[in-house]
């Protein structure tokens, strides 16, 4: 582990603008540099790099870092190893400090069990090349029943596990490998009869398992036998190197494709992926059979934010599949759909097609994966007007899923020209649902807004109004802990030294921000949730004690903090309004717009009530249903009645506090 004084020295040595310029074509502007996003296709430069806040943040996708996380985003590194990056590139020695026995001991067992996974890779690709089992009967299968070249073979390390029961297990301890770990990592395992070891993949083909780096973590054995008693497949289970929902079949293989081509192919299985880069194709991975999950999502999320789904010509699957892909669309991914022709799977057609016909016909019949789904379920709508208001309740989900608001907008645009349904009753619709999921009003009110405005866009002689800046916006009533938390944090990152003059009763208070957000937390002994924002109240909390009310603390303290996600989410809330403008039309009508340090006699304090009346009403709650509780003493039930009355009463007060600030 790289100490903490070593880290610092990085980071000090570390210019972002050196470190960005060897992979992007910087152009200054001003006191910044910008360029097009490397993280996202974009045609307008939105890709900012401060040199003098150490930061880059696309305006476009989102991403913001500096200059250790940037290396971590595009070079698929881990911390530590960007850390290196650096320091090897302005000659900073790396001093790691001693591992405790318990870090030692767990390193060193995930050491173990890779090795003896690379030698169970080794020993059944051996096995399926030199023995006569292995020849007969896996490498036919792979040659002539998947027509699979050697050099695809060899390239996936395919093998074959021995039909005897326990000689993969016998051959491993003879070469010096524990007991515990062929257990931990599944390769072997133990009868209940007399502990003895026998193998987990016996008489099957072996498909190892890459993780990102290219290490084997896991491997798939697949039967040849065609005794339906005998499951197909048989995987490596969970292990201390390998989780499933965290791994995607190919993406070692692939990830280089990807970043070529700024998009992946996904396919369902093994032999799916092997035949594709046979044939030429090699941007492509699978989620192994296993449903698609987040972590895999935002792994392939890593290298393109395109991708495009294959189904089976007579896949029944399909519409089962369609509800899992929502996730892609949440994680704010593109996501087309190709369907094969009848009866061809990804693995057969590949096989019968060049690499030049596979890619012209997922040109030629990709498409939009929620007009895909439009159509596919307007056919079993058939005219019927409940089934049809039940699909465009299923559409709507899907399109509240994006994150983003412009490809939310086109999405509806074009859902509401597909069903033939007016667009507003969309827009509402896609808001209720936005904030059902999320508990944030801001949606329901943005898209409100836009449609006043597009009313009174087409009446020439509508009234200027005051705008309604983005940047101005505050949490509302309804605002879920993660929005609340955000907001408090925000206000402590960019104006925790500012002043600002309150009313209480007939005075003017002068206050500090800081001062009084930790005045209010501490006064009920609240933390937050988010372990995330916590950590950043923590850091800040720690400086803001040493240095007093008044005196800013370095953003550079969050910006560089050691943990790569504190420092992401504080350059996102940094950076969250350096890409605003004021219009001039405000400037010419001589309308002032008021700022975020304007308003924070107002934002703050409210801020900070709409957060403890979530803490009562979460509390609240909790206490009604312990009161539900057929085993609560009689005892306990006078307590619970008393400190519920006592939150009631509080939450009164914080109600009428609240309306005075809004007042």
């Amino acid at each position: 582990m790289i100490d903490r004084e070593t880290v610092d020295r990085i980071y000090a040595a570390a210019n972002i603008v050196d470190i960005v310029g060897d992979f992007v074509t910087l152009k200054r502007k001003g006191v910044n540099y910008t360029a097009c996003c490397p993280f996202h296709n974009e045609k307008t430069p939105s890709f900012i790099v401060s040199p003098a806040k150490g930061v880059y943040k696309c305006f476009g996708c989102g991403k913001g870092g500096n200059a250790v996380t940037f290396l971590m985003e595009h070079e698929s590194l881990s911390y530590p190893e960007a850390l290196k990056m650096v320091a090897k590139r302005y000659g900073i020695e790396v001093r790691e400090k001693e591992l405790t026995p318990e870090e030692a001991r767990r390193n060193d067992d995930r050491e173990s069990m890779f090795a003896l996974n690379g030698w169970a890779a080794e020993y059944f690709a051996d096995y399926l090349q030199r023995e006569t089992e292995g020849q007969s009967v896996g490498l036919a299968y792979f040659r002539q029943k998947r027509g699979m070249t050697d050099a695809t073979i060899r390239k996936f390390g395919l093998g074959f596990c021995p039909s005897r029961g326990d000689r993969m297990s016998k051959d491993a301890l003879a070469a010096g490998y524990k007991r515990e770990f062929l257990l931990a990592t599944g390769l072997s395992l133990a009868r209940e009869s007399d502990g003895s070891l026998y193998d987990r993949f016996r008489d099957r083909v072996i498909f190892p398992v890459h993780n990102i780096s290219g290490r084997i973590v896991a491997f798939g054995g697949r039967t040849l036998r065609t005794d339906k008693q005998v499951a197909k497949y048989q995987n490596s289970p969970e292990s201390e190197i390998y989780s499933k929902k965290r791994e995607l079949y190919g993406l070692f293989f692939a990830k280089k494709a990807i970043q070529q081509q700024d998009y992946a192919i996904m396919v369902e299985g093994y032999t799916d992926v092997i035949s594709m880069h046979q044939a030429g194709v090699e941007n492509v991975v699978a989620s192994s059979g296993t449903s698609l999950t987040t972590d895999q999502i935002r792994l392939l999320g890593r290298f393109t934010k395109n991708v495009t789904v294959i189904y089976d010509g007579d896949s029944a699957g399909i519409r089962a599949s369609l509800r899992g892909i929502d996730m892609i669309l949440k994680e704010g991914m593109n996501v087309r759909v190709v369907l094969l022709p009848e009866p061809e799977d990804p693995d057969s057609f590949a096989r019968s097609h060049t690499a030049a016909e596979v890619q012209e016909y997922i040109r030629a019949n990709e498409r939009d994966f929620l007009e895909f789904k439009a159509q596919l379920l307007l056919e079993d709508a058939a005219g019927d007007p409940i089934r049809k208001a039940a699909l465009i309740g299923d559409m709507v989900q899907s399109i509240a899923q994006i994150p983003d608001p412009i490809q939310r907008s086109v999405y509806i645009k074009e859902c509401a020209r597909i069903m033939d349904i007016d667009e507003q009753i969309l827009i509402g619709e896609v808001a209720r649902k936005r904030l059902a999921s999320t508990g944030d009003r801001e949606t329901d009110e943005f898209l409100r807004r836009q449609t006043a405005r597009h009313r009174e866009e087409v009446r020439p002689d509508a009234p200027v109004r005051q705008p309604e800046v983005a940047y101005v916006k505050q949490v509302e009533a309804g605002s879920s802990f993660d929005a609340l938390e955000r907001e408090l944090v925000k206000y402590l990152l960019k104006f925790g030294h500012c002043a600002f003059d309150f009313k209480e009763g007939r005075n003017m208070v002068s206050c500090n921000v800081a001062e009084v957000i930790f005045a209010e937390l501490d006064a009920d002994g609240l933390t937050f949730r988010n372990p995330l924002y916590d950590k950043i109240l923590a850091a800040y909390r720690a400086q803001w004690r040493e240095t007093g009310p008044g005196v800013e603390v370095p953003p550079h303290l969050f910006l560089n903090h050691i943990d790569p996600e504190v420092c992401n989410v504080s350059v996102d809330i940094l950076t969250a309004d350096d890409n605003y403008v004021p219009s001039q039309l405000w400037q010419r009508k001589e309308i002032h717009v008021e700022s975020e340090a304007e308003m924070l006699a107002v934002g703050v304090p409210k801020a900070v009530t709409l957060y403890k009346s979530k803490v009562i009403e979460a509390l609240v709650r909790e206490m009604q249903a312990q009161l539900s509780s057929e085993t609560l003493s009689e005892e306990d039930e006078t307590t619970l009645l008393q400190r519920l009355a006592a939150l009631n009463k509080a939450k009164v007060a914080i109600a009428r506090k609240l309306q005075r600030l809004i007042l």
